[in-house]
């Protein structure tokens, strides 16, 4: 409790189209994955680095999630930013009690560095779309359906969002316990299971029920590949022993984007906020 900021917190979500992209996502799991936490680390880290709107450095916790509640496959990013951060010349500066960034921005800006770096993925190879609808062995053909698939990722509109300010501190250490090691479904949610079926809780009073392959089939789907971590800190901002520190490498503003693949964060902690 000690070592988090004094200061607001917003919970911001990124999702993804998961008509047009579940099928990508689960082809090339952990690439998509490390794009997600690419993208919408640099879209909060941008944003508030830009002198017309916050023009310092926040801090974030960003937190991968692939699942509904009805255990569909989902990937979207739980995102927990600082409300405000360090100017270039090392001062605090925070932003409007209510009010982070425009959820448009957020969303375009996002949406851009994702397909970005999906392009730069196939036109290096390293996209897997084999068995993906309009994709076949024509290399020239699959060029075709690549630029009309990215163009329509473009004109969608993708949703994203920025929840409140938490109540203080307190609360998000509260939510860093709760939600953070949460998995696609808790045993409480069971209601009951036999060799037919398998039933659990939705949303409030709702259930699904499902057959039990058709359950196992889903639950999998958000087993995380091997070594893969969830939970990513960005922006080392902490406030252990009175004056505000920054621990991250200079506070110039963040590195360029698109990035290839080869140069996303490895599977592992980029720095911490909370340390």
């Amino acid at each position: 409790m000690a070592r988090l900021l004094p200061t607001d917190y917003f919970h911001v979500v990124f999702t993804v189209p998961d008509d047009m992209l579940a099928g990508l996502a689960m082809r090339n799991r952990q690439l998509f994955f490390d794009i997600l936490f690419a993208a919408g680390s640099q879209t909060l880290l941008t944003l508030g680095h830009d002198k017309e709107r916050l023009g310092a450095l926040v801090g974030l916790t960003a937190v991968l999630h692939t699942w509904t509640r009805d255990l569909r496959f989902h990937p979207h990013l739980h995102c927990i930013v600082t409300g405000g951060g360090l100017t270039d010349d090392g001062q605090w500066r925070a932003t409007k009690r209510d009010y982070l960034f425009p959820v448009a921005v957020l969303s375009d800006l996002f949406r851009g560095k994702v397909v970005a770096a999906l392009d730069e993925a196939y036109r290096q190879g390293q996209l897997d779309v084999r068995g993906l609808e309009g994709f076949g062995v024509d290399a020239a053909a699959n060029d075709v359906t690549w630029r009309r698939m990215k163009r329509k990722l473009y004109r969608t509109r993708w949703v994203s969002y920025a929840k409140p300010p938490f109540a203080g501190p307190e609360s998000v250490y509260q939510y860093l316990g709760r939600y953070t090691h949460r998995v696609g479904l808790s045993n409480h949610r069971l209601v009951s299971a036999t060799n037919d079926a398998v039933t659990f809780r939705t949303r409030g009073d709702e259930t699904a029920t499902l057959h039990p392959v058709d359950f196992l089939r889903r639950f999998v789907q958000h087993v995380l590949p091997g070594g893969f971590v969830k939970l990513r800190h960005y922006c080392r901002q902490r406030s252990k022993k009175g004056p505000l520190s920054a621990e991250s490498p200079g506070t110039r503003g963040p590195p360029p984007f698109p990035l290839s693949p080869a140069s996303l964060p490895p599977a592992g902690m980029i720095s911490t906020m909370i340390s």
